[in-house]
C-alpha cells in the first residue's frame, strides 16, 4: 500500500515509488528554496509551495487548522495515534483513490510531527501538469458544453465509487493540460457508503463557492444556466 518510516518524533509515509528517497528535507520549503527548486507557490488559507526535483513536479502543504481555533492552535492539532491522524487519513485515502483510477494527484509522501499530545503535518503530491482550477478559469471566460460535462461526469464517478470530499469548491477541481477533470484536497474525506444524502450536500457546497467567488471578483464568467446545465448532466451520470 505505502511505505512508513520512523525517525525519532517524525513518521514519514511514503508512495512505494518514492521508497528511499524522500526524507526529513523534502517537507521544509526553505530547503527547495536554497536549491532554487521552488517554481511556483499557490496562495490559499495557507501557502503551497511547488517544486522540481529531477523529473517530479510536486506540491508541498503543510496542514493548518482553520476557523477560531486556527487563530489559537495554527497548525497543532491533538494526537489520537497515527492512523487517526488527518494526515495518514489523508495520504491513505489517495492511494486507495489512485488505485480506484480515479482522477486525484499521485500522493508522494506525508509526515507527521508527533511530540507529546500534539502533532503537526505535511504533504507532497504530485503537481497536476498544465493545471488551472474553476476559478481561474471563471476569472478569464465561461466553460464550454464539454468542460462543463468533464466536470460533472468526474464529480459523478467520485459519488459513485462513495468519494465523500469535505471542501467541495471551485478551487479544487482542476483542468488539466489535456482538459481533464482533476479533484485536490482530500483532508477530512472519506469513502462512504454512497447515499443521496451526503452527495446532495457536496453538490450544495460545490453550488455555494461558485456564487460565493461570484460576488468576491468583479470578473466572474458563470450563469445560474451553467449550474442548471452542469448539475442535470451529474444527475444523469449518477444514475446511468
Amino acid at each position: 500500500m505505502f511505505n512508513t518510516l520512523k525517525q525519532g518524533k517524525h513518521t514519514i509515509l511514503s508512495h512505494p515509488d518514492y521508497l528511499n528517497l524522500v526524507d526529513i528535507n523534502w517537507f521544509d520549503a526553505t530547503y527547495w528554496q536554497q536549491q532554487n527548486k521552488i517554481v511556483g507557490t499557490k496562495k490559499g488559507r495557507a501557502t503551497a509551495w511547488f517544486f522540481k526535483h529531477d523529473n517530479l513536479t510536486a506540491v508541498l502543504r503543510h496542514y493548518w487548522r482553520g476557523g477560531l481555533v486556527g487563530k489559537v492552535l495554527s497548525d497543532q492539532y491533538l494526537y489520537p495515534g497515527l492512523e487517526n491522524t488527518r494526515v495518514y487519513k489523508e495520504f491513505s485515502l489517495m492511494i486507495k483513490l489512485i488505485e480506484l483510477g480515479l482522477n486525484v494527484p499521485k500522493p508522494i509522501a506525508a509526515k507527521v510531527f508527533h511530540n507529546g499530545l500534539i502533532y503537526r503535518g505535511d504533504i507532497i503530491t504530485q503537481a497536476v501538469n498544465g493545471a488551472k482550477s474553476l476559478l481561474d478559469i471563471l476569472i478569464e471566460r465561461p466553460l464550454n458544453n464539454d468542460e462543463l460535462e468533464n466536470i460533472a461526469s468526474t464529480l459523478a464517478l467520485f459519488h459513485i465509487k462513495g468519494v465523500y470530499h469535505a471542501d467541495l469548491n471551485i478551487n479544487n477541481i482542476l483542468f488539466n493540460e489535456d482538459g481533464d477533470v482533476y479533484v485536490i484536497d482530500f483532508d477530512r474525506g472519506e469513502i462512504k457508503q454512497p447515499n443521496a444524502q451526503w452527495q446532495q450536500a457536496n453538490m450544495a457546497r460545490l453550488a455555494r463557492s461558485f456564487l460565493k467567488e461570484q460576488g468576491r471578483n468583479n470578473s466572474f464568467c458563470w450563469q445560474g444556466n451553467d449550474w442548471k446545465t452542469l448539475h442535470t448532466i451529474y444527475k444523469q451520470k449518477l444514475s446511468a
